[in-house]
């Protein structure tokens, strides 16, 4: 594995990634950056969520961005507000010590008129979800003819969360780009519908392994129990935690509200986050979480999308999710930036060779705790 350095980032930005504790490129970075940096044609990356492909992307928009000129020259589009703002706050500390390289990040939910204030100033990268991009572009808040890089991420929870329609349109309105850049963790048919109508006929495809991409700091176990022993289960690790901080994954919205009543009436400070919240209920739930108000939250899967909370001790799976990508995207809210973390899933007897699927798949092993 080769250095920032050798992968061509110069010094100043990799000042910001040190303070970030980055310093040393995953497989994603290792094999995106030098071909975005010296081709920076068209490219398709298959990697989870969690191998860092926001530096992956992130790192070579900033260098090929010119400071000096006040266009709109990156777009990144991310399905949810949450990872759209995730991104915008990475883009910003890797800029820490580098010349100033102006970010905008446009959400719904926000406030409309503010957004179209900012987009008065010098704005060089766009980082945006679909329905919010095409509104302020139609009432011409912003242009993106100016732009050079187009970046999709999450490709494929986009298209799930029907934004087809919307995505033609950004291809469309972008056609003066030099390059698209579509990161996806899972490369549906829909997806091949999109890359053949807008994108160069010979993309450079990159896929990153499943069994590379499981953080190792994370200590994987499983229980044993009925469904109707879980909520008991839950509470007493939970007694133990003191001070440690965690999230309990549910694969239901009404699983998620059900879990929650039962903690809080043993006396638990939980909150949850599931798909039914308005944003303003969600931003209230997510900001008691990061300011420690909430020592546990209880998330479903797609409310879950861009949890980026620094210092949670573990994860537990009340249920496992559908997909073995969630499982990583779950476990990965845990054991970051070189800490350790414990992922605990609770599993009725029958689920067993579940346990050994997720192994076999991620190249992990797991433990059982009794």
């Amino acid at each position: 594995m080769k250095t920032f350095k050798e992968l061509g980032i110069p010094a100043n930005l990799m000042q910001g990634l040190q303070e970030l504790g980055i310093i040393h490129p995953t497989e994603i970075q290792d094999k995106a950056i030098p071909f975005l940096l010296e081709n920076g044609g068209d490219l398709i990356a298959q990697a989870q969520t969690g191998t860092g492909k926001t530096a992956a992307f992130g790192l070579p928009l900033l260098i090929k961005v010119n400071p000096k000129s006040p266009d709109i020259q990156g777009l990144i589009v991310a399905p949810t507000r949450e990872l759209a703002k995730q991104i915008g706050k990475q883009l910003f500390r890797y800029t820490k010590f580098s010349e100033k390289i102006f970010v905008e990040v446009l959400c719904g939910g926000d406030n409309f008129d503010k957004q179209v204030a900012a987009l008065q100033r010098p704005t060089h990268i766009v980082v945006a979800t679909p329905g919010r991009l095409l509104d302020l572009f139609q009432k011409k808040a912003l242009t993106l003819i100016h732009v050079k890089h187009l970046i999709l991420d999450e490709a494929d929870e986009m298209l799930s969360m029907g934004f087809k329609k919307e995505l033609v349109k950004i291809f469309g309105l972008t056609r003066a780009r030099k390059s698209t850049w579509l990161f996806s963790a899972t490369i549906p048919d829909a997806i091949h519908g999109l890359i053949k109508d807008c994108m160069s006929e010979k993309p450079h495809l990159l896929k990153i392994d499943k069994a590379h991409v499981v953080n190792r700091d994370i200590d994987h176990q499983f229980k044993i129990c009925s469904r109707d022993e879980k909520t008991d289960v839950i509470a007493n690790f939970l007694k133990r935690q003191q001070d440690n901080r965690g999230v309990i994954f549910c694969r239901t919205k009404a699983g998620a509200i059900i879990l929650g009543k039962q903690l809080t009436t043993k006396g638990f400070p939980v909150d949850v986050l599931q798909g039914d919240l308005t944003q303003k209920e969600r931003d209230t739930v997510m900001r008691s979480f990061k300011k420690e108000r909430t020592q546990f939250l209880i998330a479903t899967d797609v409310a879950a999308r861009g949890i980026d909370v620094e210092g949670l001790s573990f994860v537990i799976h009340h249920q496992l999710p559908e997909q073995v990508e969630y499982y990583t995207h779950r476990s990965g809210r845990t054991a970051r930036a070189g800490k350790k973390g414990i992922s605990i899933t609770l599993i009725e007897p029958r689920e067993r060779p579940k346990i050994t699927k997720l192994e076999n798949d991620l190249g992990l092993s797991f433990s059982e705790v009794h």
